[in-house]
This record gives C-alpha cells, structure tokens and sequence, in this order.
C-alpha cells in the first residue's frame, strides 16, 4: 500500500508516521500543505490519501478518483468535513479513526472545573492586579447535576471520570449502553436541559443533530448553566449562545470547537482579519473560553490517529472488513 500524506506536522506526528509505515510495510510520502486543487496531483500513484479536517469536495474527490486514488483516510473521529456518500458513489472508500477518549474526557473535565470556580475572570483580574473576591466565587462540582449528551466512548470515558467526582450524571443518547447505566442514569433530552447544572455535548455533527443546543433548548435550561462543547461546532447555534450568555442565562460556556472553524484552527492566521465575526464576540467575555480544538491534542492521541488512519486504510485497500469505513 501507498499512501500520500496531506497536512503533516514535522514537529510531532512525522516520527509516529516514520514508525508506524516501517512497521507495516507501508511505502508513504508526504507535504506539510493542506489538500487544494493546486497540489492533488502529488498523490498520483498512491493508494491512499490521509487528510486531517480540510473539507473534501466533490470536485477535490473528482481529482483524486481521476488519478487513481482508492480510499480516503482522515485521522480524526469525524469525517462531515469529506463529501463521503459522493466518494462512496465513485466506489472510493472513506476511512476514519478512533484514538484515546481519555484526551478529550479529561479536557471536557478541566473546562467543568474552570467554570464551576470562575478561573478566566479570576486570572483575568489577577493579570491587571486586581485581587478582590467579589463575583469570583464558585460551585463545588460533587455538588453539581451533570448532563452528558452522547455517550460513545468519549462520552463514555467522562463519564467514568466524573464518578470520582461524587456529582450526579444523567445521560441521554439514542443508543444507550448498559456500561454507563452502571455510573449515570439515562434520561430524555429535555430532562438534560432542565434538570442539569452542568451540560456537556459528545456527539458527532449530523443533519439530525444540527444546532441542537439553540434559542428553545437554551430557554429551558437552569439559570447559570455551563454549556462545554469539546465535540463539533455545529451542535450549538452560535447566535443563541451569545444571547444566552447575554441574558444571563448561560453562567459559562467552554467552547473547544466553533462553527466555521475551518480554515482558522490549525493555522497561525496572526494579524489576519478572520472572517469570523462571532469568534470575536465569544472571546469578549470573560465567562466564555475558547480554544482552538485542541481537546484532542495528547502524545497518545497523536500516535492513535496516525497509526489507525494507516491501519483501516490497510484493512480496506486489502479487502479486509473495517468498522471505521464511513
């Protein structure tokens, strides 16, 4: 197998890929640019092609297919960034890959316990010295209800995390597991809203799923609540975020991932206008942290994506049957 590697960072995942290709056998080359009409053609006479989260067209597709490419490999969980069912269409496969869900639960916890004790107003205070304690005071998370949405193996792991935490869980997704009945109590989605202190999001982006924390979601929720999102921008809608923190409805969001997001994350866009007008205003308050989807970003969960995107592209150029073809 060939495989033609887009997007690849020399500073950390080039030895995992070094490794991981020598181990199984598998002949690769690689740019540190990102896919773009301009350079598809590198991949001519590759098997493979491995991307990160640059969106993948029909036309982009069309190239890749023209030249001979077999299968599309991302090295992330989520694949909405590829037209997949087109690809599928032209008989090109699409792979994607699980890694440590441990990565993401922890973040998702830290960003918890960040809002529950106020800490980006307080070291945003502390750094122009200012050391007053009026309205920086916190909730003790043992003494929060907590509503977790999706409960694949991120959701799962939080989950398992939390429990030494001593709050109360509830959970809701479409596909519940017995394995998290034995920490969390499975409920429907308007009781997460109501009857929850804290609500964290892990699902994937779906059409069906799409702005599912919006304006009614937002209204039926506690007065105060902290909303963190390490899973996919597109599960909130943005705009009744702003309002919601507005109001005073919201009491803090942790906002790993962002609509539109795409052409930002990844890239030093310093001095940049960004063309995301709403990035700016949720980076105004104090009570709303954002990062730049890095949840992910651990030295096992490097190793994880490279060596499995190598893996299930294995499994699928040699007829093998993989769960993590899309």
């Amino acid at each position: 197998m060939k495989v033609y590697v887009y997007s690849m960072r020399d500073f950390d995942e080039k030895p995992d890929f070094e490794r991981f290709c020598k181990k199984y056998d598998v002949a690769w080359e690689y740019t540190n640019e990102t896919p773009c009409m301009e350079n598809l053609d590198n991949a001519k006479g590759f098997d493979v092609v491995n991307i990160i989260t640059t969106v993948i067209d029909k036309k982009m597709i069309d190239r890749w297919h023209e030249i001979g490419v077999k299968c599309i490999a991302t090295r992330t969980i989520g694949y909405d960034h590829i037209d997949y069912a087109y690809a599928k269409s032209l008989g090109m496969g699409v792979i994607h890959i699980t890694y440590s869900p441990s990565s993401v639960a922890d973040y998702t916890i830290m960003m918890m316990l960040i809002g529950c004790r106020k800490l980006k107003h307080i070291m945003q205070t502390a750094a122009v010295q200012d050391f007053t304690l009026k309205g920086k005071i916190g909730t003790e998370l043992p003494n929060c209800t907590v509503g977790i949405i999706g409960t694949g193996k991120i959701g799962k792991t939080v989950i398992e995390h939390l429990r030494g935490f001593g709050c109360k869980i509830l959970a809701y997704d479409i596909y519940e597991s017995d394995a998290v009945r034995e920490y969390a109590e499975y409920v429907k989605l308007d009781k997460i809203f109501t009857d929850c202190d804290i609500v964290s999001l892990h699902a994937p982006a779906t059409g069906d799923n799409y702005h599912m924390i919006d304006k009614a979601a937002i209204d039926k929720m506690k007065q105060g609540v902290i909303l963190i999102n390490c899973a996919r921008g597109s599960l909130i809608d943005t705009q009744a975020l702003i309002d919601g923190v507005e109001s005073g409805k919201i009491g803090f969001a942790g906002l790993d991932v962002i609509e539109q997001e795409s052409g930002l994350y990844y890239f030093n866009r310093m001095g940049e206008p960004l063309n995301n007008p709403q990035l700016a205003v949720l980076k105004s308050y104090s009570n709303i942290l954002v990062t730049p989807h890095t949840a992910f970003y651990t030295d096992e969960a490097v190793a994880n994506m490279v060596e499995n995107s190598i893996l299930c592209a294995k499994d699928y150029i040699e007829g093998r049957k993989t769960v993590f073809e899309v």
